[in-house]
């Protein structure tokens, strides 16, 4: 997901920045390992103004997942992806984009809707359906230019909404392969493979 821009304390409202700092914190360690006290630092505020905005630090978590869903969908709404006039094109020029985002510390481009989803699934399924609806919500944006494509090429299978499923798959198996230590390598790597699955499946490039 996308690399963030950094806050200071001095910007935003005290939930905003407790959004930013759990955006960024949880990335980099996990949420079990992510103290209400250490988030209350990072952004700059109180314990008072923690729980004044959060009840808890689950209702914090599902806060953040949708906050993580907003914010990244506004980025890729505004990105260069969606210029080209061919859906096929647009869909190639996606996972191009999504590649470019890889670089950094590993925190900074994978996903805190997946780390979150991953720890967490069986403590705290609310926040886990909120990483959910952001995770499928994302899919669901390439849906069109996928079925636009499909039908160009007269390709009936898979459905649009499983490839833009699928793609979302490889990259949050690509971020947990960073994790384990391939680092931004094995993040370009899973987009590369994927990129020439879709060509290969829309016949690109053949005679």
């Amino acid at each position: 997901m996308p690399r963030p821009t950094k806050q200071t304390p001095e910007r935003g409202s005290a939930r905003q920045r407790l959004l930013e700092a759990a955006r960024d914190v949880i990335r980099a360690k996990g949420f079990a390992a992510t103290s209400v006290d250490e988030l209350c630092t990072a952004a700059g505020v109180t314990k008072g103004a923690f729980f004044h905005h959060f009840a808890s630090k689950e209702a914090l978590g599902i806060a953040a997942a949708e906050f993580w869903g907003s914010s990244t969908g506004a980025l890729f709404a505004g990105a260069p992806y969606h210029t080209p006039a061919d859906p096929l094109d647009r869909v190639l020029a996606y996972l191009d984009f999504r590649r470019l985002l890889i670089g950094g510390e590993t925190w900074e481009w994978t996903c805190l809707v997946g780390t979150m989803a991953e720890e967490v699934h069986q403590t705290h399924p609310d926040i886990a359906r909120a990483c959910g609806e952001a995770i499928f919500g994302h899919a669901a944006t390439l849906e069109a230019d996928i079925a636009l494509a499909m039908a160009q090429h007269g390709i009936r299978a898979p459905s649009a909404a499983s490839l833009a499923r699928h793609t979302q798959a490889v990259l949050q198996g690509a971020f947990v392969l960073a994790k384990a230590g391939g680092g931004a390598e094995a993040g370009q790597e899973a987009l590369d493979h994927l990129k020439r699955y879709v060509e290969l499946l829309f016949g690109k490039g053949e005679s």
